[in-house]
């Protein structure tokens, strides 16, 4: 893989620090500097520590990665939402699970991404989900193709700097048409069940209601944080738990899951440079639940 930046800044500066300040993390940066890639300014070779000066440009070659081989190839079918060299934007159809684990282990979204790059002949067949959905939630997951889109794009989602949104039906109505959720979530001991408790996780949920029912309400939802389940925890603890959310008090028959789908998600690309976002539609059974 190879990518190259021109160094815009008006005092020259060492390549760690460009680099980090594009969001490269210190273990790709490690990894190049003990052989695993190759650094060059003005295409030409050099060493970690050399300066780069005002309006150079500055390559990186990195070796592929080699395949994860437990993680198995599928060939059923992708939504994709957007591509380049860099990145994939999957539309995920509620029911598919994003990583493998002890239920699902050979048909998820990331099996099928790695089937998909072996279908293009691509030479790092090892991609990265920057994010993931439960499975019963539906909508837009980002991937990385390879380890440098998967390092640059780290410090945004540890300084949770991408914008991510979901819009989802629950239970009740409001008096707001938006608030804030800001309250704890902790793991209870050998349950998948998260709750609100004060020794839990920091965690914030923005929202404003889009629509109201007699009984339902649709929401737009803005997470702050990335807790396991925080949207369906948060919306439980206010007494509006998510319509079809058996594990939190929103079960009914209509619907045999949560009612919760990503449908926007926006992020700095760091090789671009550019703001990228996206929109998913609504499933059709957002229409139903009235």
């Amino acid at each position: 893989m190879e990518a190259t930046w021109k160094y815009t800044g008006e005092e020259p500066i060492k390549i760690k620090k460009f680099l980090q300040s594009l969001g490269m993390g210190h273990r790709l940066f490690n990894d190049i500097k003990n052989g695993k890639g190759q650094l060059l300014v003005d295409h030409r070779p050099v060493r970690p520590t050399t300066k780069v000066l005002p309006n150079q440009p500055l390559t990186i070659k990195v070796d592929p990665e080699f395949p994860d081989p437990d993680v198995a190839v599928s060939h059923e079918p992708l939504k994709i939402a957007y591509e380049d060299a860099n990145w994939m934007v999957i539309d995920k159809p509620a029911g598919v699970t994003s990583i493998p684990g002890p239920t699902v282990s050979n048909d998820t979204v990331l099996n099928r991404v790695k089937g998909y790059l072996e279908e293009q002949g691509s030479e790092d067949l090892r991609p990265h989900l920057i994010t993931r959905l439960d499975r019963f939630t539906g909508g837009l997951l980002l991937v990385a193709k390879h380890q440098v889109a998967s390092s640059m794009i780290s410090q945004q989602v540890q300084q949770h700097q991408m914008l991510k949104e979901y819009t989802s039906i629950v239970s009740g109505t409001f008096t707001d048409d938006h608030g804030m959720i800001d309250s704890p979530i902790a793991r209870v001991e050998g349950q998948i069940q998260r709750v609100i408790s004060p020794d839990g996780q920091s965690a914030r949920t923005e929202y404003w209601v889009e629509e109201q029912g007699d009984k339902f309400s649709r929401v737009r939802v803005r997470l702050h944080t990335g807790r396991t389940h925080q949207i369906r925890v948060h919306f439980a603890s206010i007494g509006h738990p998510l319509v079809g959310d058996q594990l939190y008090g929103g079960g009914t028959s209509k619907f045999d899951h949560q009612l919760l789908h990503a449908s926007k998600i926006s992020f700095r690309d760091p090789f671009s440079q550019e703001q990228l976002t996206f929109t998913s539609e609504l499933p059709e059974t957002f229409d139903s639940y009235k």
